[in-house]
Formats: structure tokens, C-alpha cells, sequence
């Protein structure tokens, strides 16, 4: 591994620390957040070719220190703050690290309070997103708007906002209340699954994966999982998105084509991520009451554990289905259902349960909905009804390497052709 890479690496995990440890000091988000990027970018110059401090946390809060009191004292209508950054202690000055219990915060609180800081409710899902991915995963406005697919500018406009709401939303860098806490952690874990989802499967663009954004969105919920061990849909989630990333390679042929779950060559899929995944979950399941992240994971790991696809339990998948809808109604699980159903009971049997979502506003129209029709209406011999919803999903779509798959199997159901 490169002097970069590690450099990098190191760089990620420890940017949310260090903001932490600044923002519950001074109180200033926007401030502190650019006061650190200043100090990361100083660290990936200097860092490679000097070599890495024997304290590399405490080396950036200091950095980063300095150029938040330079940055107070040149704004000469802010002479309070400035007074009171200036007033810190030597120790404080010097970047020490706190210890357990320094600043009333075990070492390490810091970084879930900036991730629940960056998911407050005032938020947008997107600006929780965009924010998350800058604060906490160290990425860079330019990074962030090329993973959406937005301008610069555009990304950078969302990300000041959402800085300047949660300002005049008044928070506190502390801990939400026990009850909040329980809400906003379902905050935190459903914007890691978004970035999650975007890197496994692109909502639009050439590419199919943005295998970067999945690996940051594991990383952090792997930092979440340290911070909260015990807490079964976390180790859920991070179970999910595990052994989805595990069938990465074997999503697409050479040519960037993608390839459905049943066609998939199953000795491309990672064993690693699949073992740690099933242990995850399994663990999870045993010890915790079930939450919509580990009835997922659940799945995935039945999937995962089908040598090939016939072998796949199905009736297993069908009633973790039921489950989930149940526990966690949503019109995409109804969908997820449908086809399970029709492995076990036929295609009609899946057909029937889908006309149930016909009136649900929100999956009307919806490329989904359109797909696991055509499917299942070209397995009950259909072929022109199908060809119909499969032209309607790739229109649907603005993933590029989704729309060429779908007409091709549209062209493939043309009268004439073979």
C-alpha cells in the first residue's frame, strides 16, 4: 500500500474526530469544518513527504486550532470570539488530544455526535447526505458533487445551507436526549444506507457502481458499529451492505453490462465479505429484537448461502418478506415479495400480489414496478405485455447501464427476433 493511500486512509478516519474535538470546543460548525479541511489538505501535502507525525490527531487539531483563531482574529466584528479562542488553555493550544472523560465526553463520542449533528432533523435528506459524506467521511465538496452528478458550485451551495440551518436551528454539540437519540440514530443509519445504495447501484449515469461512495458508506457504519456494538439494527445494516457489496464483481460482464441476481456467476462472489456479513447477522438476530436492517440482511445472507440460484430457499425469503412488510410497510418490500412468491407459487401468484400497488402513489410510474412485471409477465408467457413494461422501466431509469439492459431484454422479446 502506497505512502498516498495510507495517508488517505488515515486522513478519513481521523477528520470527524478532529471537527468533533473543535466543534465542542468552540461552538462554530461552518468555521471549525473549514479550519479542518484547511489542516487536512496541509496534512496530504506534508504528511507523504515528511513522513506521519507520531500524533497525527493531535498534529491536525493543532493545525486546525491555529487556523480557526486566525481566522477568528481576522474578522474584527467578531472580537469575542476571538477573546475567548485566544484565551485557551497552553495544553488546548497545543492540540492534546482530551482523555476519557475531558470536556465531560469519552474519547471517541465525538465522531457518532458529528454524525448526529450532521443527520438533524432541520435537514433535507440530502443535505444530511451531503453533509454526512463531508464532515464525517472526509470527502470533498468537488468529490461529493462528482458521486451525485451535480456541479460544484451546486454541491457547494447545499452543503453551506445545510451548515447555516442547523446554525439557526440552535443546536448544541451534545448527545440528543435518550428518546431523540433513538430517532436520529434511524436518521444516521437510513443516510448511510442512501450512500450506500447510490455507490452499489447509481440512480443514474454511465456507470453501474461508484464502488468509492460503498466503500465510505461501510466504512462509517463500521465506525458506527464500534461506537455502538450492541445495537442489533446497526450491525444489521452493516451486515447488508456487506454482503450486497459482496456480489459486486459478478454485476456486470466485461463490457459493463449488468447482470441479474439468477444469471450471476457465484464464484465471483467474495467469500470474506460473505462470511463476516452471515456472522454479523446471525449474531445480530440472536441477541436483538428485529429491526427492518436485519430482516435485509437476513435475506441477502439467504441469497448469499445458494450455491446456485435454484438451490435459493425461497419460501425462507417469502417469509422474511412478510415479516419485514409487516414490521416496515413500504410498497418496494410488497414488490421484493411478488417475486419471491412467484418462485414458490408461479408467476400469476406474483402478477396478482403486484396489482395491489397499482393505486399506491408511490410506486406509481416507478421503473421497479415496471421491471418486476415485465419479469414475471415473460415468465407466464406474456411476451408482448412484457415487452411493453420493459421499454416502460428503461425509460424509467436514468442509469445508463440499467436502460441498455432492460431494452435488451425488451429486443430480445420482439416478434421475430431469437
Amino acid at each position: 500500500m502506497s505512502t498516498d493511500t495510507v495517508t488517505e486512509d488515515l486522513l478519513r478516519e481521523l477528520t470527524p474526530q478532529v471537527l468533533g474535538v473543535l466543534v465542542r470546543r468552540h461552538g462554530q460548525f461552518e468555521e471549525c469544518e473549514d479550519a479542518v479541511q484547511e489542516a487536512v489538505l496541509a496534512a496530504a501535502v506534508k504528511w507523504p513527504a515528511d513522513g506521519v507525525p507520531d500524533h497525527p490527531r493531535g498534529w491536525l487539531i493543532t493545525a486546525a486550532s491555529r487556523r480557526l483563531i486566525d481566522q477568528i482574529r481576522s474578522d474584527h466584528a467578531r472580537k469575542a470570539r476571538e477573546t475567548a479562542a485566544a484565551a485557551q488553555s497552553p495544553e488546548r493550544e497545543a492540540g492534546v488530544s482530551p482523555g476519557p472523560g475531558e470536556d465531560g465526553a469519552p474519547e471517541g463520542d465525538d465522531t457518532l455526535i458529528l454524525l448526529f449533528l450532521c443527520c438533524h432533523p432541520a435537514l433535507t435528506p440530502g443535505s444530511q447526505t451531503a453533509l454526512t459524506l463531508r464532515a464525517v467521511g472526509g470527502l470533498t465538496t468537488a468529490e461529493i458533487a462528482h458521486a451525485f452528478l451535480v456541479p460544484e458550485a451546486t454541491m457547494a451551495v447545499r452543503i453551506s445551507r445545510a451548515k447555516q440551518r442547523i446554525k439557526a436551528a440552535g443546536s448544541r454539540f451534545t448527545l440528543p436526549e435518550a428518546r431523540e437519540r433513538v430517532e436520529r440514530l434511524r436518521v444516521v443509519l437510513h443516510v448511510l444506507y442512501l450512500i450506500f445504495n447510490e455507490g452499489y447501484t447509481a440512480t443514474s449515469g454511465a456507470a453501474l457502481h461508484r464502488a468509492d461512495l460503498a466503500r465510505e458508506a461501510i466504512r462509517l457504519t463500521r465506525m458506527v458499529g464500534r461506537l455502538l456494538p450492541d445495537d442489533g439494527e446497526v450491525a444489521g445494516l452493516l451486515a447488508l451492505m456487506l454482503l450486497t457489496d459482496a456480489r459486486r464483481a459478478a454485476r456486470t460482464g466485461p463490457g459493463g453490462d449488468l447482470i441479474p441476481l439468477d444469471e450471476q456467476d457465484r464464484t465471483l462472489w467474495d467469500a470474506d465479505l460473505i462470511a463476516e456479513g452471515t456472522a454479523l447477522i446471525s449474531t445480530a438476530m440472536a441477541r436483538s429484537a428485529l429491526g427492518p436492517y436485519q430482516l435485509q440482511a437476513a435475506i441477502a445472507a439467504t441469497h448469499a448461502a445458494a450455491e446456485r440460484t435454484e438451490d435459493t430457499d425461497w419460501h425462507q425469503v417469502h417469509t422474511l418478506y412478510k415479516i419485514l412488510e409487516r414490521i416496515a410497510p413500504n410498497p418496494m418490500v410488497t414488490l421484493n415479495r411478488a417475486v419471491a412468491l412467484a418462485e414458490i407459487q408461479g408467476p400469476r401468484a406474483g402478477l396478482d400480489l403486484l396489482a395491489t400497488l397499482d393505486d399506491d402513489a408511490r410506486v406509481e410510474g416507478h421503473h421497479r414496478l415496471h421491471v418486476v412485471r415485465a419479469h414475471l409477465l415473460e415468465r407466464s408467457g406474456d411476451l408482448p405485455a412484457a415487452r411493453e413494461h420493459y421499454l416502460l422501466a428503461a425509460r424509467g431509469t436514468a442509469s445508463l447501464t440499467e436502460r441498455r439492459f432492460l431494452e435488451s431484454r425488451a429486443s430480445r422479446l420482439k416478434p421475430g427476433a431469437r
